[in-house]
């Protein structure tokens, strides 16, 4: 058998450890030089992916502490307006004008889009990266309802196939560097390394993670994450005062707790499906629904309240926190982001996630009669692995913000959650891998946009006595 030393040393280098030829046949067995040679590869492999998920990590890390800053800054001053959002129209107008005749072809600013373009393997362009940076800004600042990972995560991906372009690498090569980005970017932009890292590798397929990715998305996430802290980055953890006492009628809470987020989280994503599909109806010059998302905004702040608003951070803390809040809100957070979303805004979603969770959870504590703060941080989480198809991701998100006590609880209803919400996703490019249940048949390895669940319908024998 020959043996040959692909891109690792030359094969007559006589230092070599992989230059088989000099050592006597009796020393080595063919077996052992395979794996000699197998283990050679695989510890090269491993140097390089090391290199280059921290070279991705850090200038994903670095592109998105600018982002947040310039978020933070821009957010700080517009509030000192009074009546800042009535500019909302003029704003989401011209947004649409910038994306629709300046980057007409840069459309991997959105999650939904660069997961397309990873299952694709398509480039991501310089101008989609600057999109994803810029039209964000716009939206946040001026009080459009959004969130802000999905800038850092499609600025990621941008890196990364930026990257793998600039080296010559591969379809392959250059699609995991695209996820490796996506991790960084979640990573960074909330401050949750692991978390992060997992929701870049699993927000993919629904029920199957890429394990061969595992290792640079980590290694990128945590040095994204060390990279923004470095910088001055700031993150929210609220480690929840929960001590945990068992108890069957407890238990029983979260499992109904569950349910109710997967409930929820199917509302919740029936509600953006609705508001796009009424803004496709309208049959007009693109950049106008940005004043009439702008004006049906306003509408609906002076009818309830300025809270739906930008990032609603502020909620979200109150939730954690125990303080009260009104039930609706829950439904009213996403309402604006998919008229924002639709009508000519940019960014992300998982933020709307988090505070319709977290509201839910206020809810859900208020009718079961627990504590506020303990649901609605399960809440927080659950949702997020019902509308987002990653339950693995999210409990972990559990433990970083919210401490590892509460985390078995908080896993148990984001298992429910996922499955309770069904075949769907708030993310359209999700590839499906699994069945939620036997008994509902799907077509595998699709778009869970194309997929048609089908309800297997048991026959029931009901025997007589003779």
């Amino acid at each position: 058998m020959k043996y040959q030393q692909k891109n690792i040393l030359k094969k007559n280098d006589k230092y070599s450890l992989l230059n088989f030829s000099k050592y006597p046949k009796s020393l080595l067995s063919k077996e052992f030089q395979d794996e000699l040679q197998e283990e050679s590869i695989l510890f090269f492999s491993i140097v390089k992916w090391v290199i280059l998920a921290s070279v991705v990590g850090i200038i994903t890390g670095f592109l998105t502490s600018l982002f947040l800053k310039a978020l933070n800054y821009g957010i700080e001053n517009i509030s000192k307006i009074n009546y800042f959002y009535l500019a909302l129209p003029f704003t989401l107008f011209l947004n649409a004008l910038i994306s629709k005749y300046f980057y007409p072809s840069a459309d991997a600013d959105t999650t939904n889009n660069v997961i397309s373009y990873i299952h694709k393997i398509k480039k991501i362009t310089i101008p989609s990266v600057i999109k994803s940076f810029f039209l964000p800004l716009l939206t946040i600042i001026s009080g459009g309802s959004a969130g802000k990972e999905a800038p850092a995560a499609d600025i990621g991906a941008g890196v990364g196939s930026l990257f793998g372009t600039l080296i010559k690498f591969n379809d392959i090569d250059r699609k995991k560097l695209m996820i490796c980005g996506v991790s960084a970017g979640f990573s960074a932009v909330f401050g949750t390394p692991v978390a992060g890292a997992i929701f870049g590798i699993e927000v993919l397929f629904v029920g199957s993670i890429l394990y061969e990715v595992m290792l640079p998305s980590f290694i990128a996430g945590i040095i994204s994450y060390q990279t923004a802290t470095i910088l001055g980055i700031t993150y929210y953890y609220n480690p929840i005062n929960f001590t945990p006492v068992f108890s069957e009628m407890f238990f029983l809470k979260v499992i109904l707790a569950g349910i109710f987020f997967g409930i929820v989280s199917f509302i919740f994503i029936k509600i953006f499906k609705m508001v796009k599909f009424l803004s496709a109806k309208i049959n007009i010059y693109i950049p106008l629904k940005g004043i009439i998302g702008g004006i049906i905004i306003i509408i609906l702040v002076s009818l309830f309240s300025t809270d739906y608003l930008g990032l609603s951070l502020k909620t979200v803390d109150d939730c954690l926190n125990g303080k009260h809040i009104e039930w609706y809100a829950f439904i009213l957070k996403p309402l604006f982001t998919a008229i924002t979303l639709s009508f000519g805004g940019s960014g992300g979603i998982v933020t709307t996630i988090f505070f319709s969770g977290a509201t839910a959870g206020t809810v859900f504590a208020y009718i079961f009669k627990v504590d506020l703060s303990t649901f609605s941080a399960i809440g927080f989480v659950s949702l997020l692995a019902g509308v987002t198809n990653t339950p693995i991701a999210s409990s972990i998100l559990s433990i970083e913000l919210f401490g590892p006590k509460i985390a078995p609880y908080a896993t148990i209803s984001c298992v429910i959650s996922f499955l309770v919400s069904g075949h769907r996703s708030i993310y359209s490019s999700q590839v499906l891998s699994i069945q939620k249940s036997s008994s509902i048949k799907v077509k595998l390895g699709e778009n869970i946009s194309n997929i048609q669940p089908v309800c297997k319908q048991k026959q029931i024998k009901f025997w007589k006595n003779k």
